[in-house]
């Protein structure tokens, strides 16, 4: 009967030879295609040639003529393959652009510098676990976990090229502690924020209260509310269909773009109030660009030219309001997080506030199983709560 076939990755026995110059030692290695070959080193001693032997045996690279990762890879190439296959996934829809920046940014501001150069067979637990905690220590714990979503991302792509066995940030320590709890502003604050921008000239010439009120009336992200243009609309019914979400890219400017999940794709409905705002809004601007009504085709909430609004430069403003209000900590997000609260406290389910926010999942079997439409008019309803946010004429 012949003998079995190393496991794949092992060696046999080591055998020492002395020579004219020292010492030879050799074994034969299973390589990961299935085939058996020869190793050796030398050595001025026999202990030298076996140890030079095991070093080599441990570090063998798999035989490959692809341009996929290898164990003696330096960090900073995989890296780069990593952020190739990322952009193939924006390419195709599934993963954001913005999210590429910010992974670009964090990877050579912080990851290079700490592990570029080792190699991705050095890449350890402790190793890696140094480089989250300094990234926490140093900056926050919203930057440690972008860190640590790189390296994860890296990892992850080694192992599957075969150049590591499991990803080892998975044993990496979990982050603790220093995230604040959210704050969600009351519906007296609502009130009175909202107040504060109708009488404040400098909001009001950047159009900032129609768009507050659409954040407290909707929930949406703030790129989903710079996005909506008129036809999503449809005031009779009191529906607004999604319009994916405004970002900014690097070298293209402002586009819209479509999510990564398909749960963002929703429509919600308004609330009396919201559509009562809306219809004034639109009457407004049909006049501003001198169309009628239903010719308005534009942004909902767009710059003084009819187009798309720069998000950056609308948050710039948004935070000169917030400070002369004295609401320095309210956000846009601020808005998202009030309806969360107020939706909760109206007794709504946590799949009903999930599907208005858009959010990506309550539990698994509720993403995959559960078709949306419109969502619950409970949602709508539970709003009309501010109706006494419409702007007095």
């Amino acid at each position: 009967m012949p003998r079995p076939p190393l496991p794949l990755g092992t060696h046999g026995k080591i055998r020492t030879y002395r020579t004219s110059t020292g010492w030879r030692a050799t074994a034969k290695f299973r390589d990961f295609d299935g085939v058996t070959r020869p190793v050796e080193r030398w050595g001025r001693t026999k202990t030298a040639a076996v140890q030079a032997l095991k070093e080599a045996l441990r570090d063998r690279t798999p035989p490959t003529g692809s341009d996929g990762i290898t164990p003696d890879m330096r960090f900073g190439e995989a890296a780069a393959l990593w952020l190739e296959e990322f952009q193939r996934a924006i390419d195709a829809g599934r993963r954001s652009p913005t999210s590429k920046e910010t992974y670009e940014n964090r990877l050579n501001g912080l990851v290079l510098p700490a592990i570029g150069e080792l190699r991705v067979r050095e890449l350890t637990v402790p190793r890696l676990g140094r480089v989250v905690a300094a990234a926490q220590d140093r900056h926050s714990s919203s930057t440690a976990k972008t860190v640590r979503t790189i390296l994860s991302g890296v990892c992850g792509l080694a192992v599957r090229h075969g150049a590591l066995a499991s990803n080892p940030v998975r044993d990496v320590a979990p982050l603790e502690g220093r995230k604040r709890r959210a704050r969600a502003l009351s519906l007296e604050e609502l009130t009175d924020l909202l107040a504060k921008l109708d009488s404040d000239d400098v909001a009001v010439r950047h159009d900032l209260p129609d768009l507050a009120r659409w954040y407290a009336g909707t929930g949406e992200r703030t790129g989903e509310g710079l996005a909506v243009h008129w036809h999503h609309l449809d005031l009779n019914a009191g529906t607004v269909d999604w319009g994916g979400g405004l970002i900014r890219v690097r070298g293209q400017g402002q586009r819209i773009n479509f999510g990564k999940t398909d749960v963002s794709e929703r429509a919600l409905p308004l609330s009396a109030w919201l559509v009562d705002v809306l219809r004034e809004r639109r009457a407004t601007l049909a006049e501003r660009f001198g169309v009628d009504q239903a010719d308005l085709r534009g942004p909902v909430f767009p710059n003084s030219l009819g187009g798309l609004r720069d998000k950056h430069n609308t948050l710039a403003r948004w935070r000169e309001f917030r400070e002369r209000a004295g609401y320095p900590w309210v956000t846009f997000r601020t808005f998202r997080r009030s309806v969360a609260t107020i939706l909760d406290e109206a007794g709504l389910s946590a799949r009903q506030i999930a599907d208005q926010l858009g959010h990506s999942k309550v539990s698994t079997t509720q993403d995959v199983y559960m078709a949306r439409g419109v969502t619950s008019r409970r949602a709508a309803d539970a709003l009309e709560a501010v109706k006494g946010f419409r702007r007095e004429k």
